[in-house]
């Protein structure tokens, strides 16, 4: 750490009580907009120069700003182990032994600040766990770019590493610091693509006249703008953060005063907890946001409506869509879209061998990666359980409910159907502020303590539904659906697109259970005809596997 350089953080950490580190992050966040001004007049025929200008600036985050001398050997060491197992490593292991690497690598030092429990240091595990979606997806792009290009999807294609990169440009997408310490993580072909600027090549069907403007011979676009706004919303939401969070405590809602409080304003004090945690996301991930946006990185081609440029490249989160959900999926696909993105794209849909579709243990393996990436805390466990079931009452509510508030057709909606949105976004937001208190609390006994002065009002909501759903009054309303319908049938479950995991929470836990079965009793069918003395299992043996494969019971 260079010398002084907490002095002139002091003085705004006292007036507003937060700690040194915190107002040095957000400080180098917002230090990060001029220096991607000076990153993106670098020349563009020229890459070397931003790739080294990139590693000077990280490196004083790192070492001149935080004296994170350990966070930099951290980053060397996944890095280079990282590109030793690319380079050498060939096969279909290769990703799977890069992702062991990393994430064994991450755990070690989410176990270490977890023992620490100090929130309030900046440490490198938040650089790590941006670094992880980076490298890892980076070991499945060089190994994409070994197989027949016919073979591939054509998001695959598109990110396929042809040839191992050389150290330097590698080391500028390690270490980007417009996105170092909180996101947004990204490819390395868009990095690449963005060094040699093929990135604002216009679209065959663009006219050349309506390309974006830029500034002398630059090719990237001018995005002053944008990312100026980007900046002023991330202030207002860290504003609003720091307001709240005096008025909004883990500490309150643990104390006996807390009681004295009615049951209903309990609850809306939960959820403006929860809305204050979310608070401090909203205005870290859209200061990195604009400041990748002013480097050049956000540009996301021109939109077709408006023939300006987009932005919105490396868009994290959704705030209005968020705090607006009617639905688990709305509410989930609106928050930490990239971390989403490489779910789906490097863990769900990899585990699933070619030819098939995603089952259980795609999903099983994406909510395990999820729950390991944020860390070790049981109040992260609480939270991402919970949620998956929410998504299966929230779908069958969706699926069995939802068409009595719409035509026949399902195109258009009744008169009654703004009573049922209404109601979906009431239960929506009740039911995450409750599930997501243990992820801010992160303690088991505190977040059991915390639901049970609000009487489990979720679990209780959660299974009383699914017992409805398992009831035979779910038959009786698919009766009335098709009747109501009719000739349109009613689609099945089957018939439905589940869609991945959102946030690796698996989409619909009874289906997945279901799949389990199957696949125990195909295995067991298997072993029979190849002369296995193996029989079919009782129901408590079937049970016993299929909690086996869970990790947990099912009561």
């Amino acid at each position: 750490m260079l010398p002084y350089i907490n002095a002139p953080f002091d003085p705004v950490a006292r007036a507003t009580g937060a700690s040194v580190d915190e107002i040095k992050l957000i400080a180098s966040f917002l230090l990060s907009y001029p220096l991607a001004a000076v990153l993106k007049r670098l020349p563009d025929t020229k890459p070397w120069q931003k790739n080294v200008f990139i590693i000077a600036v990280s490196l004083f985050y790192l070492v001149g700003l935080f004296g994170l001398w350990d966070g930099m050997r951290t980053i060397l060491y996944s890095a280079g182990g990282t590109y030793a197992i690319a380079y050498y490593i060939d096969g279909s292991f290769m990703p799977w032994i890069g992702f062991a690497f990393l994430m064994g690598h991450m755990s070690i030092n989410h176990l270490e600040r977890q023992f620490t429990n100090n929130p309030s240091r900046v440490d490198i595990t938040g650089a790590q766990m941006v670094m992880l979606m980076k490298l890892s997806a980076f070991c499945w792009n060089v190994h994409d770019g070994r197989l027949k290009q016919e073979s591939l999807t054509e998001h695959q294609r598109d990110r396929a590493v042809i040839e191992m990169p050389n150290l330097l440009d590698y080391a500028g997408y390690v270490l980007f610091f417009p996105s170092l310490f909180a996101g947004p993580a990204f490819d390395f072909n868009d990095f690449k693509k963005w060094l040699e600027t093929s990135m604002f090549d216009l679209p065959p069907d663009v006219d050349p006249a309506k390309a974006p403007p830029t500034r002398k011979k630059r090719r990237i676009p001018r995005s002053g703008k944008p990312a100026a706004w980007k900046a002023v919303v991330g202030l207002a939401w860290i504003f609003l953060f720091i307001k709240f969070s005096s008025w909004y405590t883990v500490p309150f809602v643990l104390a006996d005063d807390y009681m004295q409080y009615s049951f209903i304003r309990r609850v809306w004090y939960i959820y403006m907890l929860a809305f204050t945690a979310r608070l401090k996301y909203y205005g870290v991930w859209s200061l990195t946001e604009g400041a990748c946006i002013l480097s050049g990185m956000g540009y996301n081609g021109i939109d077709p409506k408006t023939g300006k440029a987009k932005w919105n490249r490396l868009e994290n989160v959704n705030p209005y869509h968020l705090e607006t959900a009617q639905n688990s999926r709305a509410y989930l696909d609106s928050w930490n879209k990239n971390t989403n993105a490489w779910l789906r794209n490097y863990v769900y849909l990899r585990v699933t061998p070619k030819g098939k579709k995603p089952g259980f243990r795609a999903s099983l393996a994406t909510f395990a990666t999820s729950a390991f990436w944020h860390g070790f805390y049981p109040g992260y466990y609480l939270t991402f359980i919970l949620a998956a079931f929410i998504q299966t009452v929230a779908k069958n509510s969706r699926r069995y409910v939802r068409p009595f508030f719409l035509s026949p057709d399902g195109k258009t909606s009744t008169q009654n159907k703004k009573y049922y949105d209404f109601l979906s976004f009431l239960a929506t937001q009740l039911a995450f502020c409750f599930t997501v208190a243990p992820f801010v609390i992160l303690g088991f006994s505190d977040s059991i303590k915390l639901w049970s002065r609000v009487y489990f009002y979720c679990i209780i909501g959660v299974a009383a539904t699914m017992g409805f759903f398992a009831s035979p009054a779910k038959q009786y309303l698919i009766k009335q659906i098709n009747k109501r319908n009719h000739p349109r049938v009613q689609r099945t479950a089957s018939q439905e697109t589940l869609g991945q995991p959102t946030l690796g929470l698996p989409s619909d836990p009874g289906r997945d259970i279901d799949e389990a079965l199957k696949e125990i009793r195909t295995e067991v069918e298997t072993r029979r005809r190849r002369g296995s003395r193996v029989s079919m299992p009782t129901g408590q043996e079937l049970k016993a596997a299929v909690e086996d494969k869970l990790g947990r019971k099912l009561g």
